[in-house]
């Protein structure tokens, strides 16, 4: 085999966490502050309806991505898994079926969605103010999914197949891209939102080929070939099952993100959408760091689980469940006390960044917990325990937030809206380690510990 799986079985567990962690910590983080910053542009020079626009968008944005991470997150945990069993071959027919599925996938999503826009923006909140930007943006975000899918998804496979930098540099080329387009389009030709929108097609069409490259070589570890370029539904069902946790997490954001913006629009007006849309954008920073840990994480975890070093498996979670918490920590003093600056930089609307400020305090409460719920979840995904890993997914977003979504605000309000999250957090963490203590105590029993 190649050099990398010998790192990979025995190198130094904490340098190999943060060779292969840091540059899709990076890599995550790159493309969140690019989202971040974004909206940024779009409300100081469109406006604050405009963010309320961006904000009813979440929900057909998360089952795009939740539909690319069902191919990309499942594949790229099978290809560490297959090439810690040693099996090359197979980890390249993953990688060429994930390639169709992704095409097969996102074209279909994005017709579908196209036809029925303004429906189903009515059905997520929007009104006659909001409509117009909320449109305006999927249009043109749609019409490139099939580029999202394919740069995100090979991306996720190039990252397990023993390339870290080389997928960060996927995004971070996505984003230094995106940052010089976005104001050009929104400010300097006056395209508003449609601006914001066509600067990331653009963008993510140059990261896309640029991973398209990668796997074109056939000097790379793992590549496409001609005589594994056909779809192989057993294969496809197996990335689906792996891939079930993170499509279920950004499926049922999107359910969760609905009735947000219903209760909101309710309590709180459009105004609150604005400031809810800011609050996600941050939130998603923070997540997003983490989600990077627990990318460098899964070729580890997946590849030692595959090889049977369950020593080095359990070494690496709960060093990435360390770092994460950290991060959190960082997080939870942001959030906590200097809350209306970092509202100030998406709008001047008082209004806006009374409420913001507000909604960050509140959402954030359990921020310190939220590590070692997304990193265990995850961790669970990295070694094939789809049925676990999606029974965390779906804890939080069904089980605990939905409920408290429809219910705390009765007695809260629009406080009660923003304080089903940190309560949700809470909850769903201790699920979460209930279910590790189970598969720990099973897996000792099984005699897997050495």
């Amino acid at each position: 085999m190649d050099d990398r799986t010998h790192l990979l079985e025995y190198g130094n567990v904490s340098k190999l966490l943060f060779s292969f962690a840091m540059p899709a910590i990076i890599a995550t983080a790159a493309s969140s502050l690019y989202n971040l910053i974004d909206r940024m542009f779009i409300g100081q020079g469109v406006g604050s309806l405009a963010l309320a626009g961006l904000g009813l968008t979440l929900p057909v944005m998360n089952v795009a991505t939740g539909f690319g991470t069902l191919v990309g997150a499942g594949a790229g945990a099978l290809v560490a898994i297959r090439m810690g069993e040693k099996k090359k071959d197979s980890a390249t027919k993953i990688l060429c079926n994930a390639l169709l599925l992704n095409l097969i996938i996102s074209i279909v999503f994005s017709i579908a969605t196209l036809v029925f826009l303004d429906e189903i923006l009515y059905l997520f909140g929007a009104d006659q103010e909001t409509l117009p930007y909320a449109r305006d943006f999927l249009q043109i975000i749609l019409a490139g999914n099939v580029i999202t899918h394919l740069l995100f998804g090979l991306n996720s496979i190039m990252r397990s197949s023993g390339y870290p930098v080389k997928a960060m540099l996927s995004v971070l080329i996505t984003v230094v891209c995106n940052l010089i387009l976005a104001p050009l389009f929104i400010f300097g030709f006056r395209w508003g939102i449609r601006g914001a929108a066509t600067a990331t097609v653009i963008s993510q069409f140059i990261g896309m080929c640029w991973v398209m490259a990668h796997f074109l070589n056939p000097r790379s570890f793992i590549h496409f070939e001609r005589k594994s370029m056909r779809l192989d539904v057993r294969l496809a069902l197996e990335i689906f099952s792996i891939g079930l946790s993170p499509f279920f997490i950004h499926t049922c954001s999107s359910l969760v993100n609905i009735f947000m913006n219903w209760q909101l629009k309710e309590y709180g007006g459009n105004m609150a959408i604005a400031a809810f849309g800011i609050v996600s954008v941050i939130l998603s920073l923070l997540i997003t760091i983490i989600l990077g840990m627990t990318h460098g994480m899964q070729p580890i975890v997946g590849f030692n689980y595959g090889a049977g070093k369950s020593s080095r498996v359990l070494q690496t979670y709960w060093l990435t469940v360390r770092y994460a918490t950290l991060v959190c920590a960082i997080g939870f003093v942001a959030l906590m006390f200097v809350p209306q600056y970092i509202a100030r930089a998406f709008t001047d609307s008082p209004e806006v960044v009374k409420l913001t400020a507000r909604a960050m305090r509140i959402c954030g409460a359990m921020m310190l917990l939220i590590g070692f719920q997304v990193v265990t979840s995850n961790f669970f995904q990295s070694i094939g325990k789809a049925k676990i890993s999606v029974f965390l997914s779906l804890s939080r977003q069904i089980i605990f937030l939905l409920p408290f979504i429809l219910l705390l605000p009765n007695w809260g309000g629009l406080d009660g809206v923003w304080g089903a999250m940190p309560a949700a957090d809470l909850c769903s963490t201790g699920i979460t380690a209930l279910m590790l203590w189970l598969f720990l105590k099973k897996w000792k029993k099984e005699g897997a510990l050495n």
